[in-house]
């Protein structure tokens, strides 16, 4: 059983292809296996007393892939959005989305709309879904809110500090995440919650996203329960020598 469990958990679900191709697949199978992982994580982290999961699921750079892969998970999204609204209300989890509406096809923010209105007066964990997310224009879109209300009288330029900043992002109202899970092998954040993200632990592990069970994910919560998180200081402060 793991003591220090991290309040708020992003993951970064990679790996589907690879999964795929080294199992001789069809890439659309490594992302239909993909989202059955979806179900697993969401169990483990509710009961291991996670308040916020954080699932990057599409990013602003995924619109550039094959026209029929994107179609495919459209299609896949939205059916999982059925599928998945009576488990996410019988244990209590409430859904959230963040990243940019233009450009979603209607009938995806439509499902998003509905599964959100639907989960609403759930108070248990909340699994916020990043879609068509990105993190450097996450941070333009705060820049850019924040400036028109300079313009329009509405705030000072001095009145611009970090919680004011934080609370144009659009996962405003949600602690940081304390840790960071990365499927595949990968090493980098790949433009995923570029503010949220300073201080979170990191953790990386070279499974793929379709085998990355609730154990694995549990090891991943144990290896955070280690971690000394100090902030920038020493550790020491307040120790008398």
């Amino acid at each position: 059983m793991v003591n220090k469990i991290p309040a708020h958990v992003a993951v970064i679900m990679d790996g589907n292809g690879r999964w795929a191709q080294k199992h001789g697949r069809a890439r659309t199978q490594g992302h239909l296996e993909g989202v059955n992982r979806v179900d697993d994580i969401v169990q483990a982290a509710s009961t291991a007393g996670v308040k916020v999961l954080t699932l990057f699921t599409f990013s602003t750079e995924n619109w550039q892939r094959d026209p029929s892969e994107v179609s495919m998970l459209m299609r896949t999204i939205i059916a999982a959005l059925k599928q998945k609204l009576q488990n996410l209300c019988a244990n209590n989890i409430r859904l959230r989305v963040c990243g940019r509406r233009d450009g979603v096809p209607l009938q995806v923010l439509q499902a998003f709309d509905e599964t959100v209105m639907a989960t609403s007066g759930n108070s248990g964990m909340v699994l916020n879904i990043a879609f068509n997310y990105g993190g450097r224009q996450e941070i333009l879109d705060a820049v850019r809110a924040i400036a028109a209300d300079c313009v329009g009288g509405k705030i000072v330029p001095d009145a611009v500090d970090e919680a004011l900043f934080t609370s144009r992002l659009y996962t405003a109202g949600l602690p940081d995440p304390d840790l960071l899970i990365r499927t595949s092998g990968e090493k980098r954040i790949s433009n995923f919650l570029l503010w949220q993200l300073s201080y979170a632990e990191l953790y990386f592990t070279e499974k793929c996203w379709p085998e990355f069970t609730a154990g694995e994910f549990n090891l991943a919560l144990e290896d955070f329960a280690r971690r000394d998180r100090r902030y920038g200081s020493t550790g020491l402060q307040g120790v008398k020598v």
